[in-house]
Order: C-alpha cells, then structure tokens, then sequence
C-alpha cells in the first residue's frame, strides 16, 4: 500500500475509535486531506530530497494545521503520476519532464497529467560523471560502456537518453544501458561495474560529491556544452547551458553543461488558500531553506510564476501577484 494510502487508512481507523468525537475535536477536521500532506521528492543522495524534506519541516512549522513529509521515489516522472493520481500532494521535477507530462508526450504519450505549478525554483545541471580506468575522456568515449542513465522513466533517465542521442550515439544500442538509482550508480562506479553515470541535479549532488570525495582522482566530469547547440535545435529553449563551478566538487576549473528548470507541482484540487500558503513558505523562509541545501537559496519570487507550459495554481499566481 502507497504511503499516504496506508496514512488515510490509519487516520480512518482512528476516527473510527474516536467514534463519540465531534467533527471540531478532530485532528484535521476541515482540513484538506486532514492535514496530511506528502511530497514526492526523488534520490536518497540527491537534491530533490534534502529539500523536500526541508520544504516539509517548513510547511509543518508555518501552514497552520498541516503535517508534510517528504518521500523518497523516483523521481520527476513518478513523481507527477503520483500527483495527477491523488497518491502525493507536492513534488519536485524537472521543467522538461513536466512539460511532456501535461502536453501528453514523451513518456506520457497519450496520457496527459493534470498537474498544476506552485513555482519554478533552482536549476537543475547535468552531470556526466566517468571513471578514469574505463579510458574515457570525451562523450564520444562512451560508445560500448556501461552507462547508468538514471532510475526507469526518471527526468534524469528521459534526460541522458536525449543527450546521448545529440551526441550521436544510440541510448540503447551504442552504449550497456543501466538504469540505476543514484545509489546504486555510485556502488557499481566504485566496483568497476559501471563506467559512467549522468545525473541531472543541483549542485553539489551530496550522492555525486561523496563519490568524488571516496576516491579521489578515480574520477572525471565530462564537459557537455558541445551538445546545447543540437539539444535546444530539437527542444527548444527548455534547455540551457551553464558551468559547473570549480568550487562545486573541488574540479580544476569549470565545467560547461547543460542545464534545465525545476518546478514544484501539485494538484489542481490543492484548495486555493493552502496553495498561497505553500508558495508563501518557499520564499517567507527561503534563509532556512538554503541551510537545508545551497540551491534552496538560488530561486527567487519574480522568476517564479515562469512555469510556462505548466498552468501555475490561481492560489500561487496570488501569492506571487500580492508583491
């Protein structure tokens, strides 16, 4: 049973003993949901995670009535069709996975998601992560290696294969295609059974830090800005391109990449004050954010309501319209 399956259930059954109570004496009585709400996040080691979990303490703390508690899944694909099904509340994902989500293409060809945006928050970069034994020092290199893509049908995973593409090389046929959780990626990078990793994440990806700082001089970023030309050709400008700063993983100098938006989303059922207050989190306490993880400080209130193609949630467009 899903988590805030099993977490309705329990709150059922407790009702259910509390039979005699009257409706105002009950925890979450009126609120939506009861006041549970839960936010889909991603990678134990990952961005999306740290704050997720960051963004629920805040929401328990400041919205009134409201428990949060962030989950570990996926990431951004899951996390929207667990949105769109009632199964979450929140969640964190990439712009580009969102928007083939609510357009019905890609991944949800067919099957659009109704999901709505509380805001655009940090970028996310890509990371193409190699070990220095497998003799790879340029993205042609990978033709033949063991490559883990990201989870099955993650933002990262939809994201690596399009790279690759650009690249020249067939994501299923030019390369040993994994598809791993980051977890599971940094084990098999540190026992020689997978050659590269990409990962699309904030900096510093805690996941891809501890890897670098395990082993060090064991392994190598590879530079990606070579292939923005043919990646915004074919997608348009919901890429971009970006440096990984020297200071982010102790590098010799900076790396040029690819980068992409993140989005918070929830679903349009979300009542209209609780999603004012939601956005009204993010950025009322945004300082506390930023201890929880840097990129928790790189998102700002007038870039925020850009969630284009996604619809943002009348509740939010007030926060952000109020100044």
């Amino acid at each position: 049973m899903k988590r805030r399956h099993l977490a309705l259930v329990l709150a059922a059954a407790i009702l259910a003993v509390a039979g005699c109570s009257s409706t105002s004496e009950r925890p979450g009585a009126g609120l939506w949901h009861g006041g549970r709400l839960f936010i889909a996040t991603g990678n134990t080691t990952g961005v999306f995670y740290s704050l997720g979990g960051g963004y629920a303490d805040l929401i328990t703390k400041h919205v009134k009535g409201y428990e949060a508690r962030a989950e570990a899944t996926g990431a951004s694909a899951e996390n929207i069709q667990r949105v769109a099904s009632g199964d979450m509340d929140i969640a964190l994902t990439l712009a580009d996975t969102a928007a083939d989500a609510y357009a019905g293409k890609g991944a949800f060809d067919g099957k659009p998601q109704k999901v709505v945006a509380l805001a655009r928050i940090y970028k996310s970069y890509e990371h193409l992560v190699v070990r220095r034994a497998a003799g790879i020092t340029k993205f042609s290199d990978l033709r033949g290696k063991r490559v883990s893509t990201g989870s099955q049908g993650s933002g990262a995973d939809v994201l690596a294969g399009r790279i690759l593409a650009a690249g020249g090389l067939n994501p299923d046929a030019d390369v040993v295609r994994q598809r791993l959780s980051l977890p599971e990626t940094t084990k098999g990078m540190l026992a020689g059974t997978t050659d590269a990793l990409f990962f699309t994440g904030g900096l510093p990806t805690p996941g891809i830090a501890d890897l670098l700082n395990t082993q060090p001089n064991s392994f190598a970023i590879i530079p990606l800005g070579e292939l923005l030309q043919p990646m915004t050709q074919k997608y348009g400008a919901v890429y971009g391109g970006a440096k990984i700063p020297k200071a982010a993983y102790n590098t010799v100098s900076d790396i040029d990449t690819i980068v992409v938006g993140n989005f918070i989303v929830v679903s349009p059922d979300l009542p209209e004050q609780l999603a004012h207050d939601l956005a009204k989190v993010l950025f009322e306490y945004q300082q506390e954010l930023s201890r929880v993880h840097p990129e928790g400080g790189n998102f700002d209130k007038g870039a925020a309501p850009q969630t284009e193609p996604i619809p943002l949630h009348p509740g939010a467009a007030r926060f952000y319209s109020s100044g």
